[in-house]
This record gives C-alpha cells, sequence and structure tokens, in this order.
C-alpha cells in the first residue's frame, strides 16, 4: 500500500466483505455482525466504489464472487483474523521478566522517602525493570510529563485535564538540628528567627517555605535546591533546618544522632500527589508501578 495508508479505505469494509465472501448472504452475515442487511449491503457498496469493480454477483439466492473479488479475499484472508485477534487480545504483562525502563518524574522529597523502597519492591518482584528518576518539582512537572514521564510524584498546582492525579500522603514539617552543637529546649519563635538555617529554594534564592508562608525572614546562612544534603549540611553545625516529616525521618536513619523538634508555629506542606499521562491508563508496567507507589504512600502514611 502506498504512503496515504487508504486514506479513502474503511477497513471495517473488509471485515464485513470477508463474512459475506464466506457465507454468501448479506443476511446471514448480517445475522453474524450483528448489523442490519441495509448495513451490509450499504457496506459493499462503499466497498465496491472504494475498489473499482464489481466484488458479488447473484447466483440464485446468494452471492458468489467475482475474479476481482477473489483476488481480494485471497488478500485480506491471511491477514485480517490476526489484526482483529491483536487489536482484541488483552496486553500480556510478566513483572518478573519484564524489562520495562519507567521514567518517573519526582521531587527531591519524595526520591528520599519513595524511591529506595520502590526500588526494594522491584528487586523482588520485577528484578529486570529499571527506573528513571527525573527530578521535578511543581513549577515543572506539568512539562515533564507532556514531554514524556511515566508518572511522577509531587506536590502540584493546576495540571491539564490530560494528566490524572491521585494524592498520595500529607504531612507537616519539622526542625531538624545537631543537639551538639545547636541546644535548643522548647524552640520558641523568637530563637527559631534569630539562629542561622539553612534552607531550600527552587528559585536559588534566600526565599524558602516560611519566608513565603509567614512572610519573615529567617537569619540564613546558606541555600540550596535540594533536601538531599541537608542532612550533611546541618551535621556537626548550628545550623537549624526546616523540613518536611517524611524527609527529616529519612535522613535521622543515616544520621540517628541528629534530633528535630517541633517549629513553634505550623507550616502546612501540600498534599504529595501521583501524576501520570490519562494516555497511560492502562498501561500493564505503569500500572504496576503506580499500584506499588500507592502501597507505599500508604505505608509511609502519619498513623
Amino acid at each position: 500500500m502506498n504512503n496515504s495508508y487508504g486514506r479513502d479505505l474503511d477497513l471495517n469494509l473488509l471485515r464485513v466483505f470477508a463474512v459475506v465472501a464466506e457465507v454468501g448472504s448479506v443476511t446471514e452475515a448480517a445475522r453474524r455482525l450483528y448489523l442490519t442487511q441495509p448495513a451490509v449491503s450499504a457496506a459493499l457498496r462503499r466497498l465496491t466504489t472504494a475498489v473499482g469493480a464489481p466484488l458479488f454477483v447473484r447466483s440464485g439466492r446468494g452471492l458468489v464472487l467475482t475474479s476481482r473479488g477473489e483476488r481480494l479475499r485471497a488478500g485480506v484472508q491471511p491477514h485480517l483474523q490476526p489484526l482483529i485477534d491483536a487489536a482484541l487480545a488483552a496486553p500480556s504483562f510478566d513483572p518478573s521478566t519484564s524489562e520495562r525502563t519507567l521514567r518517573l518524574g519526582l521531587s527531591d522529597s519524595a526520591e528520599l522517602w519513595l524511591l529506595p523502597r520502590l526500588l526494594q519492591v522491584l528487586a523482588l518482584e520485577a528484578p529486570h525493570m529499571r527506573v528513571v528518576a527525573i527530578p521535578v518539582q511543581f513549577r515543572t512537572v506539568g512539562a515533564a510529563l507532556a514531554a514524556g514521564l511515566d508518572a511522577a510524584v509531587t506536590v502540584a498546582d493546576e495540571l491539564p485535564t490530560s494528566i490524572r492525579r491521585e494524592r498520595l500522603i500529607s504531612g507537616g514539617f519539622t526542625c531538624l538540628y545537631d543537639p551538639r552543637h545547636a541546644r535548643l529546649r522548647k524552640l520558641s519563635e523568637r530563637e527559631y528567627f534569630a539562629r542561622e538555617h539553612v534552607i531550600v529554594s527552587y528559585n536559588g534564592d534566600l526565599r524558602g517555605v516560611v519566608e513565603d508562608f509567614l512572610g519573615k525572614t529567617r537569619n540564613i546562612r546558606c541555600s540550596v535546591s535540594s533536601f538531599a544534603n541537608l542532612g550533611a549540611l546541618v551535621d556537626g553545625t548550628a545550623l537549624l533546618a526546616t523540613v518536611p516529616v517524611l524527609v527529616a525521618e529519612q535522613i535521622r536513619k543515616v544520621r540517628p544522632h541528629l534530633r528535630t523538634t517541633p517549629l513553634p508555629f505550623p507550616v502546612p506542606l501540600g498534599t504529595f500527589e501521583m501524576l501520570w499521562p490519562v494516555a497511560s491508563d492502562d498501561d500493564p508496567p505503569c500500572r504496576f508501578a503506580r499500584a506499588h507507589i500507592q502501597q507505599i504512600a500508604r505505608a509511609m502514611a502519619p498513623k
């Protein structure tokens, strides 16, 4: 077939043709196809026009193929049923043998609490699947999903309707510190703003979540773009770091000598959501990964 891919030919007509050729009757073909007789007759007329030659002639009370019809059937029969089978077959997916590479967008904080657990699950259930983790945050996740991510986990703003979203986990912030250098009892708001801080700023400036939420400026010694290294920056210093509770828990697993204390004011943390393109709704490897992300989030949720 040429590059037009038969743009004037409805491939459904070939299925009608094949059934009529098999049974030699418009009435019987209509019954098998769950169509009306006029619909079958109209389909044959359209196909005859597209082919440019008669395909059937009447013989008694039935229909028989012309020589052009015979050639068409010979060309159609080997391919029509495999096409139908391929269209109707349920997708086959075995996580134990799948070699799919998943592209996941993760905020830096989600990467800390989600990715290690997800990799543990994959090692047990899908040992050949791979993950490419792409850094995203609420300003960039929409474009990243449009560029080909299979899913993302982050806090998000408004997104187009082509993106599915599901709430995963919510939480607040806490203050992380090294008690060997920063001696805190009950942290007051006055002491909090008097001490030096290391903050995370996605804008590359000296504004973080506290400045945005309270409109008050901290005494900032260092601003970084990710939560990933905050534990190392706090360790051995008197710096305070205001971090999501989930992130603090992961940092303290590596540096158990660090401590947390409640903030002297509430700072709400937006809800982590799982986001994915509508087009991957029924993709088996993506559904497999999303199900495990949901399970991990449920296990991590505050009791």
